[in-house]
């Protein structure tokens, strides 16, 4: 919480400005009139009207800081800070300024009655009563007081610290109507100023993490988890190192063995039962991979999950060579030797 948020608080230091010209109208009133026999009894009455018993009434009720005497803010329209800040407002401080501003306005029209004759001319009240100026001067004087409590008490708000802001005890309204002068119509409704936030805001908490820190965990949990991803080969790592040629196929993991074993008897027997006349039917050989500058591959048969006796039957019976007719033999002796080799 922070005096500095509200804009009214900033108005009440109009008066530094004000008082000149407030001193030079006070001048003004009191050249309207000669003055009378008694001229210091008369300043004396004019200054306890003005100074003195507004005075006293300031003593016992302070001046509401969020009046402007013509206007003020709504008792029940008061933020919670508002209402701290009228507790603080009514301190020794300004108590002790405000008996001090009522002596120096006693000097102030001792010294301008004194002069008033130099501004004779450029009064507005020219051949008026003595008693006219002396009223409208002691008016003028209870204005002057209360503006210069509204400044001791704003300059007293704006040296407080948060922290004393923040334990005060905020009034309510029954108390402000009873303890504090509240003058003007209730017309004024002031926004905090957006520039300026509570400290409580502007600091973040500490339970709840930044977006750094967010984004740090982030990139480093990314980061934990391609390390532990195992790296899958691509398309190019299939290559050998020379780059000649491509890797074969590995062999189909879902190929039973006994799907494999099944193959292998069938095309034996298909063998035997041949006509011993005739030449067996090589298997067709499959169409070759066409690459620009590389050899042909033929694709390994599948002995994936088969024993030794049978891998070498798959081996022998798929790979038949084709029959020779130079040397004479007999294609029908093959069964033969594939048993051998097989055994």
């Amino acid at each position: 919480m922070n005096a500095r948020s509200e804009p009214l608080i900033w108005l009440q230091l109009i008066a530094v400005g004000v008082w000149p010209l407030e001193a030079l109208l006070l001048l003004l009133l009191l050249a309207g009139s000669d003055p009378g026999p008694l001229p210091a009894l008369e300043r004396l009455l004019c200054w306890g009207l003005g100074g003195l018993l507004p005075a006293l009434v300031l003593w016992r009720r302070p001046a509401d800081v969020w009046s402007l005497l013509l206007l003020q803010i709504p008792l029940r329209a008061r933020r919670p800070l508002q209402q701290r800040l009228s507790a603080l407002q009514d301190a020794t401080a300004t108590k002790a300024g405000l008996v001090g501003g009522s002596g120096l306005l006693l000097v102030l029209l001792w010294w301008s009655d004194e002069h008033a004759a130099l501004a004779g001319q450029l009064s507005p009240l020219a051949a008026s009563p003595r008693l006219v100026g002396l009223l409208l001067a002691a008016l003028l004087l209870a204005v002057m007081l209360w503006q210069w409590q509204q400044l001791l008490q704003t300059l007293w708000l704006l040296s407080r610290n948060p922290g004393a802001i923040a334990a005060a005890t905020p009034m309510t309204t029954k108390e402000l109507e009873a303890s504090r002068l509240c003058l003007g119509l209730s017309l004024l409704l002031i926004d905090p100023l957006p520039g300026i936030a509570p400290e409580s805001r502007s600091q973040p908490s500490s339970a709840q993490p930044t977006r750094a820190e967010v984004g740090v965990a982030a990139a480093v949990s990314s980061r934990k988890a391609k390390t532990a991803q195992p790296s899958r080969p691509g398309p190019a790592d299939q290559v050998t190192a020379t780059g000649s040629e491509p890797l074969r196929p590995s062999p189909d993991p879902l190929e039973t063995p006994s799907a494999t074993a099944a193959t292998a008897p069938t095309s034996r027997s298909e063998l035997a039962d041949a006509p011993s006349g005739s030449t067996p039917a090589a298997p067709p050989e499959p169409a070759p991979t066409e690459s620009p500058g590389l050899e042909p591959i033929y694709p390994e048969p599948r002995t994936h999950g088969l024993s030794t006796e049978a891998a070498g039957m798959v081996k022998t019976t798929t790979a038949v060579p084709a029959p020779n007719e130079g040397t004479g033999q007999d294609p029908t002796a093959f069964p033969a030797s594939s048993s051998e080799s097989s055994d």
